[in-house]
């Protein structure tokens, strides 16, 4: 019999009844039973039920744990608390308490054994739950693995919950077969029972409860120890996890996950709140998951320059990637990405020139890299450098010797287990040689900043690049920067590459796509967008052709924050959140509806009162401008922000 803590069994033929754990608040309810055979579970924000009574359980190929289930124990409640620092988070110090418990349970046939433990995991803010199964006695001998063929985990809602969410992509489609990437548009308040385009949605899921607050479904710890997951419709109101497609990763791996026995699932997590602020702020994503290894160097992170956003492919050459380097360092920024074909247009040789060229500018290099071996087409190289072994090493060792700071590492395509163990492997080995890791074409980090000290960033949401290809995503660009930041990058570090300020997407800045979102926009979203790693889209021609007063804030703008504050806002429509660097905070806020954002702001919230702020903000034609604001009596200011416009203040 496996004992937790001191769990308590009762005796065969009986069962516990339904069993509640309660935040450390005591606002946040928890409800755990098993009726007919199923368990279940709630979850209740004061008296509102936020989700339903719903099932929990697995189907493996050691037993079908969906039906015939008793509960037969539950540990004593225990309260949990750390405090531990992140500073290439949204929030550098970080601290919890929360209240945690364990439930067992066994099949009918053996109801003293528990065949799964559930384990709660309840703060003031989120629910988060995983299962521990356990192995069993077979002929031949114990099981010790197994395969989960099916998790029964259902989030079903109340009457009156809209959604917005983002559909998982379809597998070996988009270009050169690299989808599924996380980089569909998302869906807004809409109606429960649909499924995207067929195959679900991709975490973080955003739900809005009618009137009573607002969910968010996420998973965390997951690495090479499982595959990532995704939510299916599993009724009206319901939703199920659902693991990858056969056919992602080029078909290669399998799509259900394998454990040793007895082994964990990822953590499940459920963010609540009246407003969105919890959701915005929360860190249950790394405060459920630990260190993988050690950092090997102390990694500095910083601002950087990036040609292909606005050059495109023609830009990845000696003369231009030398120009952007005098730029990077003009700018005083720390870091300059080179993308996409520098093995083919410049070669290793002349890329270790460079290197030392940016080095004694003060500059350091990040490299492209396409992911591939077998699993897509792109042709893009470097190629078939990081997914074996010995190549990998061999390939780390140069950059280390060349000096290089980080890669980029792109196309990778599929959440399968074997996915997420390359990740892993990469970010493992990247460390061993100091070099720093952002990923694109990718999927969304799960407790990565933590787990894995060298990984920086990941794509994993309609990023910039999409602005240069269409323009519709321009016309989007406003309402799609409204919900970013309170939700994909809520989990996670997020490599946008936005804050463009050319005028068009090109190099002459005289063709192209239009930007439709204005220069204080840009400022905006370099706040609002975070990551420790900044790929930002400006171009050496904005020295000249942008406004001073945009140059001079990009200067300075940081990309790591001591917290952060959610204050305002709605999906789609606008948002106003705060950033804390170096004891001082900055406000920022866009707005995509129609009609002016109007505001009255007290700056007493975040600022002295008696000294007056600086306020970057747009005249209703986008006009930008900088100006020194003194608030009245009562501390206020107001504030308009116009359509596609944005609005930064500081003090």
């Amino acid at each position: 019999m496996k004992l937790i803590n001191t769990m308590l069994f009762l005796l065969a033929g009986t069962a516990l009844q339904a069993q509640v754990i309660t935040s450390p608040n005591g606002q946040l309810k928890v409800n755990v039973s098993c009726d007919n055979g199923v368990a279940n579970y709630s979850v209740v924000l004061d008296s509102d039920t936020l989700i339903c009574k719903s099932p929990l359980g697995l189907r493996t190929t050691i037993g079908d744990y969906t039906k015939g289930l008793k509960l037969t124990g539950m540990s004593e409640i225990k309260s949990v608390s750390e405090n531990y620092s992140l500073p290439q988070s949204k929030i550098a110090d970080i601290s919890y308490t929360a209240n945690e418990a364990t439930y067992s349970f066994a099949t009918d046939a053996e109801r003293s054994v528990p065949a799964f433990d559930v384990t709660m995991h309840v703060d003031n803010s989120n629910v988060a739950f995983k299962y521990t199964i356990h192995s069993v006695r077979a002929r031949g001998g114990e099981r010790l693995s197994c395969i989960v063929e099916e998790e029964n985990t259902i989030y079903t809602f109340p009457e009156g919950t809209t959604s917005f969410n983002c559909p998982q992509m379809l597998p070996q489609g988009g270009f050169a077969r690299t989808t599924p990437s996380y980089e569909t548009f998302y869906e807004y308040d809409a109606p429960l029972g649909k499924n995207g385009s067929g195959l679900g949605y991709v975490f973080p899921a955003l739900f809005k409860i009618g009137d009573k607050g607002w969910v968010m479904l996420n998973e965390t710890n997951v690495g090479g120890n499982y595959c990532g997951s995704r939510i299916d419709c599993a009724g009206d109101r319901a939703y199920t996890i659902a693991y990858p497609d056969e056919r992602e990763f080029g078909g290669v791996g399998q799509a259900n996950p394998g454990l040793s026995l007895p082994g964990d699932t990822p953590w499940r997590t459920i963010t609540v709140g009246r407003t969105m602020a919890p959701l915005a702020e929360t860190t249950i994503q790394w405060d459920l998951v630990k260190p993988q290894y050690e950092a090997s160097i102390d990694y500095k992170y910083g601002r950087s320059a990036w040609s292909w956003i606005i050059r495109m492919d023609d830009s990845c050459n000696y003369d231009e990637q030398k120009e952007y380097i005098d730029f990077a360092s003009e700018m005083g920024w720390e870091y300059l990405l080179i993308d996409a074909w520098w093995d083919r247009n410049i070669g290793y040789e002349k890329i270790e020139e460079l290197s030392k060229y940016a080095q004694s500018k003060g500059v350091g290099l990040f490299l492209w890299y396409n992911s591939n071996g077998y699993w897509n087409d792109a042709p893009q190289g470097p190629r078939g450098k990081l997914h074996r072994l010995m190549d990998r090493r061999r390939e780390m060792a140069w950059l280390q010797k060349a000096g290089i700071k980080g890669l980029k590492i792109d196309f990778i395509g599929g959440d399968k287990q074997q996915c997420m163990q390359m990740y892993e492997d990469i970010l493992f080995d990247a460390n061993e040689f100091g070099l720093m890791v952002i990923f694109h074409g990718c999927t969304l980090p799960r407790g990565w900043e933590r787990m894995y000290p060298n990984f920086a960033a990941a794509e994993a949401v309609r990023a910039s690049e999409n602005l240069s290809f269409g323009q519709n995503d321009n016309d989007l660009e406003a309402k799609a920067g409204t919900i970013h930041p309170v939700l994909r990058n809520a989990v996670a570090n997020m490599d946008f590459g936005g804050s463009a300020l050319n005028k068009r997407y090109s190099k002459g800045n005289d063709r192209g796509t239009y930007r439709r979102t204005s220069d204080v926009y840009a400022l905006a979203t370099a706040v609002l967008f975070q990551s420790p790693i900044q790929n930002f889209a400006l171009a050496p021609n904005n020295l000249t052709d942008a406004p001073d007063w945009a140059i001079d804030f990009m200067k300075k703008v940081p990309t790591t924050w001591e917290d952060m504050k959610y204050i305002d806002g709605y999906p789609g429509k606008y948002l106003i959140m705060a950033r804390k660097h170096a004891g001082k905070w900055i406000l920022a806020a866009i707005n995509a509806e129609e009609k002016p954002l109007e505001l009255q702001y007290n700056v007493n919230e975040l600022f002295s009162g008696s000294e007056p702020v600086t306020v970057y903000s747009d005249t209703p034609e986008l006009v930008g401008g900088v100006k020194t604001v003194k608030a009245n009596k009562k501390g206020i200011i107001k504030l308009s922000v116009p359509c596609n416009g944005g609005l930064v203040v500081m003090q």
